[in-house]
């Protein structure tokens, strides 16, 4: 059995290595190709539409080589392939700095942010769909069901401009933006100074996968107390939060988990304009920065990031199954 197991923990490994690689070819090559397609011209963006306009035919075209603007899609994507297999990630035109230090300075904003907004959508998602689902058709039900259905057709970004004029413009309970107070120097910015100033990008955020993990941990619910093994249970007097604490909720983290891991790209998502709306420092900011500028570099490294981080969450959720149902575990042992 050991023998087996470890043949198969290799499998999964290099399967799932194959699948990562193929995805980062994949998405770098549709990112460049969006780029090139895209009718912003990087030399104008960058310097400005007056200043080019007194610029010389000699220097404009030395421009347009040092962004990349005269070069061939193909000549291009095959340089900067190169220097990604030899370690370099080429320069961020925008910020003027190695793609590799843009993104490490920002990755830990955008992963602290994506987290909280994660567990939270979660945890408030999970804990609505079971209150509503035990207590149905009553009053508190209709108010959950109804504030799930307006949220999830709500956009992130109005959220956010609402969350900023009442929370922080009429009452002040927290900053207008940025992740560490305006001014101070990084040795002075506790953890609560960085609590504080997230509080209200996460919740903003954790809106997009709040909704559907609140409606369909409802309907799970609503099914687990329909079945005969609860009925049986409620006959032999156990109250219906025994029978859901002891019986139900295997059956509803499984399904919860499943939404919960797929939106981990619908969140990333959602932050390049949750970012943008509170000035907050991360992966989304920086990523309409290099957009508006045509920052191909940049944007390569941003959307491998992202597509990383989905995967890692994909690859979670297979981890997870395993450990949560044994007999998926089992199931994949045998080739099923």
């Amino acid at each position: 059995m050991r023998y087996r197991g470890a043949g198969y923990i290799g499998r999964f490994a290099l399967r799932e290595g194959v699948r990562f690689c193929a995805l980062m070819v994949a998405v770098s090559m549709v990112t460049f190709a969006l780029v090139a397609a895209s009718p912003i011209d990087p030399v104008q963006a960058n310097v400005g539409q007056q200043a080019l306009l007194g610029m010389s035919a000699a220097k404009r075209a030395q421009l347009a080589e040092h962004w990349g603007a005269s070069t061939p899609l193909p000549e291009r994507y095959l340089m900067w392939a190169r220097g990604v297999l030899a370690g370099d990630w080429g320069m961020s035109l925008r910020y003027n700095a190695p793609v590799v230090q843009v993104v490490g300075e920002r990755l830990g904003n955008s992963i602290a942010l994506l987290a909280c907004a994660w567990m939270l959508g979660g945890v408030i998602g999970t804990a609505l769909g079971v209150v509503a689902g035990t207590h149905r058709d009553e009053p508190v039900d209709r108010c959950i069901h109804g504030a799930c259905i307006a949220l999830s057709s709500t956009p992130a970004f109005w959220l956010g401009i609402v969350a900023l004029m009442v929370f922080s413009v009429a009452l002040g309970w927290f900053p207008l933006g940025f992740s560490i107070p305006i001014g101070a120097s990084a040795g002075d910015v506790t953890l609560l100074d960085c609590l504080h100033h997230m509080v209200l990008p996460a919740l903003t955020l954790s809106v997009s996968g709040l909704s559907g993990v609140a409606l369909h941990t409802r309907e799970k619910v609503i099914d687990v107390m329909e079945s005969d093994y609860v009925r049986f249970a409620r006959t032999r007097g156990e109250s219906a939060r025994d029978v859901l604490v002891r019986h139900g909720l295997r059956n509803l983290v499984m399904p919860a988990l499943t939404l919960q891991l797929a939106s981990i790209g619908e969140v990333f998502g959602g932050s390049v304009l949750v970012e943008q709306v509170f000035s907050y420092p991360g992966l989304g900011q920086a990523a309409v920065t290099a957009g508006l500028g045509g920052d191909a570099p940049l944007l390569v490294g941003i959307a491998l990031g992202s597509a990383a981080l989905v995967f890692a969450g994909n690859a979670l959720a297979n981890v997870l199954y395993a450990l949560i149902d044994p007999r998926m575990r089992e199931g994949r042992a045998h080739g099923v």
